[in-house]
């Protein structure tokens, strides 16, 4: 959905429209990052209320928020309540031709949705193996490898950490006692997958496309958990893996009342999963949907979690150790073969141009990753998952928000600028992973934050600021320890993976 357009005639969850029935995605927008602001500093919602570009000039005031939040703890809370609040004032949910704000989200009078279950028949693999570059990693070697990525920057040292507590308690991959709702179940970055093979319950939410749904079922079949699948409640009690196929799945933004009314019949510890992706303003509105979920389970918050992937290209207030493993590798930038030329060139900026000093002292780096090309629908939708889980954990809910890497996934692979700067990375200590490694290692993390007392995710563990949660135990592949701004070296890095592909 581009800034001004016609509105979706399926409706549900959506942007609210003007007289003339036309949308404008970035005035929502550029007032969601205002308002928020507006929460801790009014100077700086003025400020990003008069970016007349929006759709280029979002940039920097995404970056302001996360300077803003990283002040205090009490700041961020502020700021990511004051955001959610104006988007549930704002965003719409229409049915029938009436519109109310989302937070108003109609109930159903009947149940419209019902799951069948489908279950694997082979022994739940209780190792936790990581593809890697045609090796599959276990014990000492996965830990050398982890201790390795942790050397040169590419992950936190607490992502290492809880890699390896995983491998190490290995009785925690089985969750066939917790319901894993997975939004988004066909996602290639969801755990889906790797929760069956280690005998998992999933319930999957995706839209209704058999082509997804026979990949999924065939996949459920063949693993050793159970995938619970939503079909209509007409759907027979006996229905064949081919009539599950046909009848499975549902449309989130236009049934998001029938898919909370299935959430909630589900019995026991739940975690409600968000893997969504979509492009452009409906990615911010099935992100709505998501949310509406989550705050519409707010009541089960003690059996609760909430999870999400954040994405490494956006602003993070980030761990000191990596301002100074950046600064030490600009420091170093001309003896690095290829680079010298290019710097001459003045071509390379600086990384972490902007650092913050929190009000209880701690000094935080500001990594600014975010990438114009994604836009800021993209860079909203992701943010106001971030404001969810720094409100929900604030308010007692379990939440688990790990940063993954830049994963060669098939939407990344068919952006041919992605594909190639992706290629050139490595030239810049960035690693970009292989779908089936990062895939592996984030199910790990998601087990790791629902089984471990002691990880962020838990909110009776204390932190400086609910930022923290992001950044402890992130994967980011090297983009915040990095000499260069990352979007400095974008296009450069571009153009290599374009030799180096025809080479």
């Amino acid at each position: 959905m581009g800034a001004s357009e016609p509105r979706d005639p399926a409706r549900g969850v959506d942007f609210p429209a003007d007289s003339q029935g036309i949308v404008s995605t970035t005035a929502v927008g550029r007032r969601a990052c205002a308002t928020a602001a507006g929460a801790v500093d009014k100077k700086l919602a003025a400020k990003i209320a008069a970016v007349s570009n929006w759709r280029s000039g979002y940039l920097k005031p995404f970056r302001y928020l996360t300077e803003a939040a990283a002040v205090s703890y009490d700041a961020a809370v502020a700021l990511s309540n004051a955001g959610l609040d104006y988007l549930y004032d704002t965003i719409e949910f229409t049915r029938d031709g009436v519109s109310v704000p989302i937070r108003q989200l109609p109930s159903v009078e009947s149940p419209a949705l019902r799951t069948v279950e489908v279950a694997g028949s082979k022994q739940p693999v209780r190792e936790l193996v990581v593809p890697f570059e045609g090796k599959r990693l276990v014990g000492d070697d996965l830990r050398r490898t982890l201790d390795d990525w942790v050397t040169r920057g590419t992950v936190e040292p607490g992502f290492a950490a809880a890699v390896m507590l995983v491998a190490d308690n290995p009785e925690w991959l089985d969750t066939s006692d917790v319901a894993v709702v997975v939004l988004g179940v066909g996602a290639e970055m969801g755990p889906a997958f790797s929760l069956l093979r280690w005998g998992g319950r999933v319930v999957g939410v995706d839209l209704p496309n058999p082509a997804i749904w026979k990949r999924l079922v065939a996949s459920a079949r063949d693993s050793a958990g159970t995938l619970e699948v939503p079909v209509p409640v007409s759907t027979s009690a006996t229905a064949s893996d081919e009539e599950i196929v046909q009848a499975a799945g549902t449309d989130l933004i236009a049934r998001t009342p029938e898919v909370l009314e299935l959430l909630r019949s589900i019995d026991g510890p739940m975690v409600l999963g968000n893997y969504l992706y979509a492009d452009g303003g409906l990615h911010v509105r099935v992100s709505m949907a998501a949310d509406a979920l989550a705050v519409g389970l707010a009541d089960r918050a003690d059996d609760l979690m909430l999870a999400y992937l954040a994405t490494p290209t956006d602003a993070f207030a980030v761990p000191w150790r990596d301002v100074e493993i950046s600064r030490g590798r600009w420091s170093h930038r001309r003896t690095k073969l290829l680079q010298p030329p290019l710097h001459l060139l003045g071509a390379f900026e600086k990384n972490y141009s902007h650092t913050v000093t929190a009000a209880d002292g701690t000094r935080y780096g500001i990594a600014d990753c975010l990438v114009p090309q994604q836009g800021p629908n993209y860079a909203l939708a992701k943010r106001l998952q971030r404001w969810r889980s720094v409100v929900a954990r604030d308010a007692g809910t379990r939440v688990s928000l790990n940063v993954a890497p830049a994963t060669r996934t098939r939407s990344v692979v068919k952006n041919r600028a992605l594909a190639a700067a992706y290629a050139g990375a490595h030239r810049f200590g960035i690693r970009v992973f292989d779908p089936s490694t990062a895939n592996t290692l984030m199910a790990a993390m998601l087990v790791h934050d629902l089984r471990n007392p002691a990880a962020a995710a838990n909110p009776a563990v204390e932190l400086g600021n609910p930022m923290d949660l992001f950044s402890a135990a992130a994967n980011h592949g090297g983009l915040w320890t990095t000499g260069y701004e990352p979007r400095s070296v974008l296009g450069f890095a571009a153009a290599l993976g374009m030799f180096e592909s025809r080479a």
